[in-house]
């Protein structure tokens, strides 16, 4: 296709050129626009959007909320109450709010895992994968806070169950668990301090995802292939690549109209769905629910937390190597945080030379019991701490950890990847038809 607009933005009037000197903000959002992108990006390169989309929507809704809410324990059960009766268009905003922060997660595994199968992580992009590591841990953490501020039962018996694992840290557990809670138990004060990080979280999760865009266009973006597109010669990228602006910004658009039917229809007609019944109970610290469960979105990791119980050999050999300071509860919150920590550390723990798990045959089938795993791990979160859940929640937990440190290093070794297309050129008229030479003309 001829003239794809590549080049460097270029100020025409007086306006445009004093602004251009005095602050680049036009030249950006034109360099942004039409950036030039590898051409044969599938829709799972559509994530981003919602992404964006999301957080936007959780920062304007929890900003109007945030007028409404009394952060006080005497009166955060009513307000929320207040919102959904008497605020004008209360109960979409909180609706929207708490569906929102579930459209946040499904958004941000299938970019994770996307991630996973295409090798996003490898080289030179392993900043840009940490800084989406980062990224999700604070929508974790915003996640959880939000958890806790209707102050229903689950809000109160989650932060309880949350907070107290920060106690099970040895020697400076004691002190970092009444730092969150502001005192002894979960009160006042942590409803305060919950509340303020809410808050606070999502802008500083805006910054990072400006410096997560800033760091993929720096080093471009990964594609369905992995193959880079060519530097040799500006011809030679205008072949591999069309620019952001019109054809991916339409296609984004399209798959976000589809995904907001969706997300509607969720708001409209079942709100509650992915809710706890029990946090429509206010809060009661005498009454502990039959069944402490988090959020949907925590489950497969919550699962790893309970699978690790004092019976488990590994817990029992950690425990008399370290003369009992690694207990069951610290090594459940060890695995926990470590089953993100390996997914973080992916970039150096895959050692294949090959990028895209479309050509590797064995990596795929290991990748797609991974995904399993993680859905069979949410699951399992949400059932009793009883057998058989117990057994299976240790194996789905063992898999998680083996894939990423045993399996990924030896597939690297072992695997004998399939011949990979020459250029992302030669790929897209392999799937859309046309002369490899010619299908960019």
């Amino acid at each position: 296709m001829g003239g794809i607009p590549h080049d460097h933005y270029e100020p025409k009037t007086k306006g445009e050129k004093w602004l251009h000197s005095r602050l680049p903000i036009v030249g950006l959002m034109y360099a942004t626009l039409t950036a030039p992108t590898p051409k044969n990006l599938n829709w799972m390169w559509i994530w981003g959007i919602v992404l964006t989309f999301c957080l936007v929507l959780q920062i304007v809704t929890g900003i109007v909320l945030a007028m409404h809410y009394t952060p006080h324990v005497d009166n955060a059960f009513a307000s929320v109450e207040h919102i959904m009766r008497d605020v004008n268009g209360g109960y979409m905003l909180r609706y929207m709010h708490a569906n929102g922060a579930s459209l946040f997660f499904v958004a941000v595994y299938a970019h994770i895992f996307r991630g996973l199968y295409y090798g996003s992580y490898k080289a030179p992009r392993e900043v840009t994968w940490i800084i989406g590591m980062l990224i999700y841990l604070l929508m974790m953490a915003t996640g959880f806070m939000g958890y806790v501020l209707p102050w229903g039962q689950m809000s109160f018996w989650g932060a309880t169950v949350i907070t107290g694992l920060f106690g099970a840290i040895p020697f400076i557990g004691e002190s970092i668990q009444t730092l969150l809670l502001g005192g002894p138990a979960v009160d006042n004060a942590t409803l305060n301090r919950f509340f303020s990080l809410h808050y606070l979280l999502p802008f500083v999760i805006a910054g990072l995802v400006i410096l997560h865009i800033w760091a993929f266009h720096t080093t471009g973006n990964n594609n369905p292939t992995g193959v880079e597109v060519r530097r040799g010669s500006k011809e030679e990228a205008e072949k591999d690549t069309l620019p952001f602006w019109p054809y991916f910004v339409i296609k984004d658009l399209f798959a976000l109209a589809v995904i907001l039917v969706v997300f509607f229809a969720v708001v409209g007609f079942m709100p509650n769905y992915l809710g706890h019944p029990d946090n429509y109970i206010e809060a009661n610290a005498l009454s502990t629910p039959a069944h402490i469960v988090p959020e949907w979105y925590f489950l497969p990791f919550y699962a790893i937390l309970r699978a690790f119980t004092s019976e488990v050999w590994v817990v029992q050999i950690a425990s008399f190597v370290t003369g009992g300071i690694i207990d069951a509860k610290f090594f459940g919150v060890l695995a926990m945080f470590g089953a993100i920590a390996v997914m973080a550390l992916v970039p150096w723990l895959d050692t294949s030379s090959v990028r895209s798990g479309r050509f590797r045959p064995m990596f795929k089938w290991w990748f797609a019991l991974l995904v399993i795993d993680f859905f069979a791990l949410m699951w399992l979160g949400a059932m009793p701490a009883e057998e058989p859940y117990a057994s299976f929640s240790l194996i789905a937990s063992a898999y998680w950890f083996a894939y990423f440190l045993v399996i990924l290093p030896l597939l690297g070794v072992i695997e004998k990847p399939d011949v990979q297309p020459a250029t992302i050129e030669e790929d897209f008229a392999a799937h859309y038809g046309g002369d490899a030479d010619k299908s960019a003309e």
